[in-house]
């Protein structure tokens, strides 16, 4: 745990008991200060069971002596209404803070090295992907945030370790100090549009990795038009000491200073125009497509820019893992691969898988999103057949008709078992059959949460007789 030093003997109000708040909570504790805690459900509050908090309301009671709200990132504070207890904060005139602000408060002379990750799609890839270099190069490191533990329950870090944090739009917006020695910019799609108040605000939110705190070094992804705009802004910006890396999965990129670009199945690292080294990708199942490809480019940016070797690199990817639920290879049944790709929950993410394979069993749905499939029309002749589930199900059907074989399985042991029985059969030549989960959708129509329909995915495939290891390809 991190203690939040600074406010010793001092109340300081926490919005919301879920993980990251009570790490909070935790951390306000041993660092001496008095948390006032507050969650819209009591229980929360009832089951916190630590001794030194106070239990308050803090829509209708008295804020006297509160001197910080901290909110957890679920919690809306700006679109579509800001919650109660952030409205009376900003009443009251108390300032409004997160884990994350107090996170970079409280190891702001720890002498640790903080990289930070955002974008839409790739984060969690990116960032463990970050952490498996760091450790291969043999440097401690941490990772936290967004993915695994939250940012205070981390380890007080040393002078030197390296500290890499998943961060999403939720946790930036609110976070009034904002300072990591590396950012990393990957991408933006449309997402989380109801709680920034449209793309623009999204795009802000992500943004402020780069303004608040004005990081050593930015690592920006510039396949996409706010890509470049915000690489282009920080250049024009520039002071000693900063360096802008650019990263595309796209093409090459030329002109001055340092770039990555995916080059056939090899990331290429440049200089002023000039290519310094090549870090092969073939071979690699955890870092199959071309998005993998823009995650692998941003991380070897981010450890180069920490001053890992490339060799150390070269190396170290051949034996990176993967995550779960990100284009994981579940098994192989003779020629069928399949691949749980569950936190595929909208279509940009979707695309990337299917664009990552050449003959598809595709099992999609869930809780839909706005805008639905038709963005994936490009990828249709991929796919063999479509299995739809949940509530999606029959706006998927209504899209593929004509385009794409579809049934409508309804729930996903029916689809998996339907996919596997059909991919089995495939006689064609060449291209591997491959079923995929992708789902395009959020899964809280079935599930609750991503992993557990993954986990569910995995469990079927794995009942299936005749599963080997999917080796490497």
């Amino acid at each position: 745990m991190i203690p939040i030093r600074g406010y010793e003997g001092r109340r300081l109000a926490v919005l919301g008991l879920g993980k990251a708040g009570r790490s909070v909570v935790e951390a306000l504790l041993a660092g001496g200060a008095t948390p006032v805690v507050h969650d819209d459900n009591p229980r929360a509050v009832a089951d916190l069971g630590l001794a030194g908090v106070e239990q308050a309301d803090l829509i209708e009671g008295s804020w006297d002596g509160i001197d910080l709200l901290a909110a957890s990132p679920g919690i809306t504070h700006l679109y579509p209404t800001p919650h109660p207890v952030i409205a009376r904060a900003w009443g009251e005139g108390v300032p409004v803070d997160n884990e994350i602000g107090l996170f970079f408060r409280a190891i702001a002379r720890s002498g640790a090295f903080v990289v930070a990750i955002t974008g839409t799609n790739g984060k969690s890839t990116t960032t463990a992907l970050i952490r498996h270099l760091v450790e291969a190069a043999g440097r401690p490191v941490q990772m936290g945030g967004n993915i695994g533990v939250p940012v205070l329950g981390l380890a007080a870090p040393a002078p030197g370790d390296v500290v890499v944090l998943e961060l999403s739009s939720y946790q930036i917006d609110q976070a009034r100090l904002i300072a990591p020695d590396v950012a990393l910019f990957l991408n933006l799609t449309p997402d989380h549009y109801d709680r920034h108040g449209g793309h623009g605000g999204y795009f802000a939110a992500k943004r402020r990795l780069f303004e608040v705190g004005r990081p050593r070094v930015a690592v920006i992804g510039v396949d996409e038009a706010e890509g470049r705009f915000l690489a282009n802004q920080r250049r024009a910006g520039r002071v000693p000491g900063e360096d802008t890396i650019a990263i595309s999965a796209e093409r090459p990129l030329g002109g001055r200073g340092r770039s990555f670009s995916r080059d056939g199945s090899a990331v290429v690292e440049y200089r002023d125009g000039d290519a310094l080294a090549r870090y092969e990708l073939s071979g690699i199942g955890s870092l199959r497509g071309v998005h993998n490809a823009q995650n692998a480019a941003a991380a070897i940016a981010a450890v180069r820019g920490l001053g890992i070797a490339p060799p150390v690199i070269a190396a170290a990817l051949k034996t990176f893992p993967g995550l779960a639920h990100r284009l994981e290879q579940v098994g192989r049944r003779g020629r069928v691969l399949f691949i749980n790709d569950s936190k595929a929950t909208n279509a940009d993410a979707a695309a990337r898988a299917l664009a990552s394979f050449g003959r598809l069993y595709w099992i999609a749905g869930g809780k839909p999103k706005e805008g639905g499939i038709e963005s994936l029309a490009p990828f249709f002749p991929r796919i063999v057949k479509a299995y739809l589930i949940g509530e999606a199900a029959d706006a998927f059907a209504r899209t593929l008709e004509g385009r794409v074989p579809y049934v409508l399985s309804g729930d996903l042991a029916t689809a998996t078992a339907a996919a596997a029985r059909d991919a089995a059969a495939d006689a064609a030549e060449g291209e591997e059959p491959v079923v995929l989960l992708s789902p395009a959708c959020a899964s809280f129509d079935q599930f609750p949460n991503f992993e557990k329909r993954g986990d569910v995915f995995r469990a079927l495939v794995e009942a299936l007789p005749g599963l080997s290891n999917p080796g490497g390809s």
